[in-house]
């Protein structure tokens, strides 16, 4: 499966980006959907992650609130909308695709992983 990440940009404080996840898998509903980000400097950090139909989301505490994701299977993409951006979530944003039905917010247990997003936050 090949992931790719887009939607990053320059933002101020307190706008908002929309990040798009195109995977080339014939059927993305096999996959259990991720974003990560890592700031610099820093470890590869967990955001949220979505079921295979899309059912359940789970999110880290810090962005619980301010992001959203979602998946089109038909469109073979993941979305993470981001609102109420603050400095601190400057980063390069990863889309990750996982081979089960179960969540998980470890990066080992993903298997799949797209080039990232850089996304920067201006205060």
């Amino acid at each position: 499966v090949q992931l790719q990440a887009s939607g990053g940009g320059l933002v101020q404080a307190g706008g908002s980006l929309r990040l798009s996840c195109a995977a080339s898998a014939r059927t993305l509903s096999h996959y259990f959907m991720g974003w990560f980000r890592q700031a610099p400097g820093k470890e590869r950090e967990f955001i949220a992650a979505i079921s295979n139909a899309g059912v359940n989301t789970y999110y880290t505490d810090f962005v619980e609130g301010r992001f959203a994701i979602s998946r089109d299977n038909a469109k073979n993409t993941v979305y993470l909308q981001m609102n109420s951006l603050k400095p601190d979530d400057t980063a390069v944003y990863y889309c990750a695709a996982r081979i089960s039905l179960r969540y998980s917010n470890n990066d080992e247990d993903y298997d799949y992983w797209g080039r990232g997003t850089l996304v920067t936050v201006s205060s």
